[in-house]
């Protein structure tokens, strides 16, 4: 009697063993599981990709709605690369002539929004030139994670791009001034601050510039710059330089009897009592050079300013904010 429960085990061990083996060899032909513990990737998690056809004797090109960061081709068939003094535009080409079957390219752009792509060989693409829009301006949110990715950089440290680009169009969008004694007018051209915000280790800077000229004023660079208040003699300036990470609507050339508005994002700081904040246009080829003073005392003085001046522009944004509340936005 024990030997014959003895084998009726081992028969069942058997089977179970084989059962195993071959559910094993349906999930690694399924690709469903790969060696050890796996899940698979949900379907909302996936970026879908757009398809573009390429060819060997014309040039694709792709327009982006913000400059591109980074190109990554998924083999030699193809070739792509910044057009030549353009930032937001790609060329594509084939290197191989009637290739066969796919490859892909991913892009990613400096406003965080990442773009696949299939590219397959067609002797006649339908589309030489493709213009991806800003999903910002559809405001159609229904399809967001597909189509755009939260890609963080260096220079912004913990924050979004997304969102830096959102505050800035909220900021540009709003036009308050909450700032009326920042400015600064010769030469026929006022150059003043609005207002001063900041969020979450950024700080954004609102500037007007008016010609009231009749000659074009062609922007240089502007410097934001950390100075001594009082330098004694026999001293040396020290001074800090604040790099601008992000800027919306920077016009280059200011056309006579213009009115341009722009927002500045910088990395947060403070100015110490002893110091000041320093901000200078520059004319290229020209003189009419704008400088503003910002002191410590200017920053608290609209400390207090309630955060409302963000929470219109940004209220349709929300779902993009990553736990962000307009409300916890605040100006300088």
């Amino acid at each position: 009697m024990k030997q014959i429960f003895g084998l009726f085990a081992l028969l069942l061990g058997v089977c179970a063993a084989n059962a195993q083996t071959a559910d094993t060899v349906k999930y690694a032909a399924g690709n469903d599981l790969y060696r050890g513990i796996t899940r698979k990737l949900p379907y909302r998690q996936m970026v879908t990709p757009y398809g573009v056809e390429v060819t060997f004797a014309k040039t694709v090109h792709i327009i982006f709605p913000a400059a591109v960061r980074y190109v990554d081709l998924g083999s030699n068939h193809i070739i792509a690369g910044k057009a030549d003094g353009a930032e937001n535009v790609i060329r594509v080409k084939a290197t191989t002539e009637g290739f066969s079957g796919e490859t892909n390219f991913s892009v990613i752009c400096e406003d965080g929004s990442f773009f696949s792509f299939n590219a397959k060989y067609a002797h006649e693409p339908e589309m030489l030139n493709i213009e991806m829009k800003d999903f910002l301006e559809n405001e159609d949110t229904s399809d967001f994670s597909h189509t755009r990715m939260n890609i963080h950089f260096r220079e912004l440290g913990n924050e979004s791009p997304l969102l830096v680009k959102l505050i800035m169009q909220s900021i540009y969008k709003n036009n308050d001034r909450k700032v009326r004694h920042l400015g600064s007018k010769r030469f026929g051209i006022q150059f003043l601050i609005k207002g001063i915000y900041t969020y979450n280790g950024m700080l954004y800077v609102h500037t007007q510039t008016k010609n009231s000229s009749n000659v074009p004023f062609d922007t240089d660079f502007i410097k934001f710059k950390i100075t001594d208040k009082k330098v004694p003699k026999r001293t040396a300036i020290q001074e800090t330089v604040l790099d601008a990470v992000r800027s919306y609507n920077e016009v280059i050339e200011i056309a006579g009897k213009l009115t341009v508005r722009t927002v500045y994002a910088l990395p947060k700081f403070t100015i110490p009592d002893d110091k000041l904040l320093v901000v200078e246009l520059y004319e290229k080829n020209g003189g009419r050079h704008q400088t503003l003073r910002v002191e410590n005392a200017d920053n608290v003085n609209h400390e207090v300013n309630e955060a409302l001046t963000l929470k219109k522009g940004m209220k349709r944004h929300r779902m993009w904010m990553a736990g962000c509340t307009p409300s916890m936005m605040r100006t300088v």
